[in-house]
């Protein structure tokens, strides 16, 4: 007896740690970027974090009082949560629509009636989700992987996404075979250690990010006119390959091959690919090379859209030769990019068409002296 006292009591002390830890980071993430999608929903997975860690400890009920109904609710939802974050944290153009507030209100509804009223197979079917949520944010991360330019993201993103899938994973699977009995001390305070440990290595990892590549980024609003790169430079580029690409770009037109990844572009230049990746995220300010690419199809496609000799050129053909593979992404790349279809940007008014001469080039952006 005495000792199960001593195990609950450290369960206590650790998960309260934990609890400390993620708010300071949901705090600091509201603080620093409270204003960007992602942040918030990493606030609000902080959130839910620290409530899963309550309402999980061993006879955490009892003492919840009245706190029960909204750490329940915070604790139903996160799985949700979790995997809408890992989809705003790695797709700088990801965004939120109704449904994910409906999907989370389900699983809310749903957890707090299996809680309340003890149904089984609610049970089941709430721990099962766990699982596909986890693996939908395992696969939204493995899915932006190669595209990612900002080199502390693409470090942080397995681990992040893996750490927190696999917690999600190994107590789903505990709750399955377990779940009809009282979790004991010792399970839990070892669910409170592995919590923490996750906890402390994601909050390291996500304040530390620096150097001009921070993880939470302004989204871009749609342009009429030629955008500038979202992030400025952190180091001076090297003019001769800024040259060498912009020739391979501007003269040889290698955006056209579909299904160009950073690799092939990467031997043509002759470079090592992570060396390239520096170079157009830390010189031209991209963060995903599929934005750096659809920069240069768009604005021919934008050029072939306000020539009048290819009026009669269906828009898929355009879409094709600019190295679209398919008009869906053209179009909800195109619309991204200008606010506007392809067929609204061919047929509006001359005066804001735009200059045929040459193709543009990305904008050069300041550059800052190495040290």
């Amino acid at each position: 007896m005495h000792s199960d006292a001593f195990l609950l009591s450290l369960d206590w002390v650790l998960r309260g740690g934990t609890c400390g830890l993620v708010l300071l980071l949901a705090a600091m993430l509201l603080r620093d970027h409270g204003r960007l999608v992602s942040a918030r929903l990493g606030a609000l997975f902080a959130l839910g974090t620290a409530a899963y860690a309550i309402c999980s400890a061993a006879a955490a009920h009892g003492p919840l009082g009245g706190w029960a109904f909204p750490l329940l609710a915070l604790s139903a939802g996160n799985n949700v949560v979790f995997w809408l974050f890992a989809a705003a944290l790695f797709d700088d153009g990801f965004r939120l629509r109704p449904w994910h507030a409906g999907l989370w209100l389900v699983l809310v509804v749903a957890g707090l009636a299996d809680c309340f009223l003890g149904a089984r197979p609610l049970g089941i079917v709430l721990t099962l989700s766990s699982f596909v949520f986890a693996l939908l944010a395992v696969g939204q991360t493995l899915a932006s992987w190669r595209a990612d330019l900002v080199e502390g993201r693409r470090r942080l993103r397995l681990f992040i996404v893996g750490a927190s899938s696999l917690y999600i994973v190994l107590t789903a699977a505990a709750q399955l075979a377990g779940s009809s009995h009282p979790v004991p001390a010792e399970a839990s305070l070892t669910g409170a250690i592995g919590l923490l440990v996750i906890a402390t290595a994601v909050a390291w990892a996500l304040l530390r990010v620096g150097g001009g590549q921070s993880l939470f980024v302004e989204a871009r609003a749609p342009q009429t006119e030629q955008p500038a790169p979202p992030i400025a430079p952190a180091v001076a580029p090297d003019q001769g390959l800024v040259a060498a690409l912009e020739r391979l770009m501007d003269v040889e037109r290698a955006y056209r091959k579909n299904g160009l990844t950073i690799g092939a572009l990467a031997q043509r230049l002759e470079l090592p690919e992570y060396r390239l990746r520096r170079l157009i995220n830390q010189a031209l300010g991209y963060r995903n090379f599929n934005s750096f690419l659809n920069h240069y199809r768009i604005a021919e496609a934008k050029a072939a859209l306000a020539d009048p000799a290819q009026a009669a050129v269906p828009i898929l053909t355009i879409a094709l030769d600019a190295g679209f593979n398919s008009l869906g992404p053209f179009n909800r790349a195109f619309k991204a990019e200008t606010g506007m279809t392809p067929s609204e940007f061919q047929f509006r008014p001359a005066r804001f068409q735009i200059r045929r001469e040459g193709f543009p080039r990305p904008p050069r952006v300041a550059t800052s002296s190495s040290p």
